[in-house]
């Protein structure tokens, strides 16, 4: 009977530490939840995606982004970077990681110099979307705000359309934001860039509270614009209408 009694206790301790029992982890809070989802797609030759890539290693060791990571509620912020071509083409380069003194923040921008550089055709917006915003799920964080971060230079061609995608994720709490590399380089098949990238992005793909974009008007601009867009998202802030970003429709 001592027997049994003592096999019963170690079935409830089992339980207690692996089933209901046992208390659940807390997420980490943080100031924001944030994807930069960054465009690789063919239109994006070698150059541009050297471009890009530096453009957003010096806008994180930027000292201005620091502070503002420091300046918020927690002095901490959650990012992962994620790299997207076409409907069939999305990976996580740099995985979530916490942001809140110099030298993480140094590590995240030398693991996204650092990563392999890779490419495919097309170009779903829609797709990024619909991958950025599963990436909140179970991450670990508890942001007071989430956002997906969409750089790219050119419309959706491949996938469903990106208003969809879009629209599904406001719906789930998330904002959208964009930065529309607007040039007119052809891309390296001889097509020619799009026109209005602008208008595009503003009208189909931002969306949710306080959504905004920030338009690079070159490849080489491309720093100084995320710079400016960063520091916009961490701190929470509007955009200035003046210095050429847009604000979006909360309710779309």
């Amino acid at each position: 009977m001592d027997g049994a009694w003592r096999l019963a206790g170690v079935a409830v301790a089992i339980l207690v530490a692996g089933g209901t029992g046992a208390p659940a982890l807390a997420d980490t809070p943080v100031d924001l939840e944030l994807v930069l989802a960054v465009d690789v797609s063919g239109s994006v030759d070698a150059e541009e995606g050297r471009l890009q890539r530096e453009g957003y290693v010096a806008a994180l060791t930027d000292p201005k982004i620091q502070a503002a990571i420091r300046g918020g509620p927690f002095g901490r912020i959650a990012v992962t970077y994620v790299e997207w071509a076409g409907d069939s083409f999305q990976r996580i380069t740099v995985p979530w990681t916490l942001l809140s003194d110099h030298g993480s923040v140094e590590a995240f921008a030398s693991s996204i110099a650092e990563s392999p550089t890779l490419s495919a055709q097309w170009t779903s917006i829609s797709a990024a979307i619909d991958f950025s915003a599963r990436l909140f799920n179970d991450n670990g964080f508890e942001g007071t705000r989430r956002v997906i971060d969409v750089s790219g230079d050119g419309v959706n061609n491949r996938g469903r359309p990106v208003q969809w995608a879009r629209d599904e994720a406001v719906a789930a709490g998330i904002t959208i934001n964009g930065l529309p590399i607007l040039n007119d380089r052809p891309n390296p098949w001889g097509g020619a860039a799009p026109t209005n990238l602008d208008g595009y992005y503003e009208e189909h793909v931002i969306g949710g509270p306080g959504a905004f974009l920030v338009p690079a008007v070159s490849f080489e601009a491309f720093a100084d614009a995320i710079l400016s867009k960063l520091l916009l998202e961490i701190s929470g802030l509007t955009p200035d209408h003046g210095a050429g970003a847009r604000t979006g429709l909360a309710s779309r």
